[in-house]
């Protein structure tokens, strides 16, 4: 989860622009929406909006990933709520357009969420996104690495919470070690996942205890809110382990550039 240097950002995608309709919520998901974001659906509707227009144009979303923002990331990511504490403090790891982070904080105004994100573009987005819905009470944004974050390396930070929350980022033992160090002892990483979520547990339960996770846990998010539901994998912190530094993926000198080979 290396961040690139300043610039390092791939170009925005240009083309036709973007259709706010595409953010529309569809008539079959109204009840599950209401379910999960009450009297702020208007604000996550608001938030669709800005997903399907500024975020396509700025290439955090996908062009055919705007009219399945309801169902495929606000629904999904908004049930991921109900395995959240009251009150709890949330960093979201590899956060990117705000998925599930910024939808935790629209769904649960008692939760302070951090979201982790190294690229520069996708800060920038977030940051104007937290502004414009008026988040900025309850929601921060950080550049950089999770490993800078739990380390403080930047100067800011370091930042710890009762939830660390991540989203199709890494496989569970490089997930374990990026996010346990963020995790206070005895709160959770709450990982979504997909199908493969139980063959990762037994793939990577051993390097996961090694860090100090517990016996990682599939649980299931929405069941009769979302069809399918949420899949997430849950490990507490137990232990405090001293952690090897993880390696960026390119070297760089003092100056910030790569050494040439």
């Amino acid at each position: 989860m290396t961040a690139p240097a300043p610039g390092d950002d791939p170009p925005r995608p240009t083309g036709e622009a973007p259709d706010p309709a595409a953010a529309t919520l569809p008539p079959e998901l109204a009840e599950a929406a209401r379910t999960l974001f009450g009297d702020r659906l208007d604000l996550a509707a608001a938030y669709a909006e800005l997903l399907a227009t500024d975020g396509v144009v700025r290439g955090l979303i996908g062009p055919r990933e705007a009219p399945r923002i309801w169902d495929r990331h606000l629904l999904n990511c908004a049930a991921v709520a109900e395995r959240i504490p009251p009150d709890a403090s949330v960093l979201d790891v590899g956060s990117g357009a705000g998925l599930p982070g910024l939808v935790l904080a629209i769904a649960r105004p008692d939760l302070t969420v951090v979201l982790v994100e190294p690229l520069a573009r996708r800060t920038s987005f977030l940051v104007e996104v937290v502004e414009e819905l008026g988040l900025a009470k309850t929601v921060r944004v950080f550049r950089g690495r999770a490993e800078e974050a739990a380390t403080g390396a930047t100067g800011v930070g370091p930042f710890s919470a009762d939830i660390v929350t991540a989203r199709a980022v890494a496989p569970l033992d490089r997930l374990a070690a990026w996010c346990l160090p963020l995790t206070v002892r005895g709160g959770r990483l709450v990982a979504m996942k997909g199908a493969s979520a139980a063959d990762e547990i037994a793939e990577h339960a051993e390097a996961v205890a090694k860090l100090g996770g517990g016996e990682p846990t599939v649980r299931r998010c929405g069941v009769g809110v979302i069809e399918p539901p949420t899949t997430v994998v849950e490990i507490v912190r137990e232990r405090v382990v001293n952690q090897p530094r993880v390696k960026s993926a390119a070297k760089r000198s003092r100056g910030g550039r790569r050494r040439a080979r």
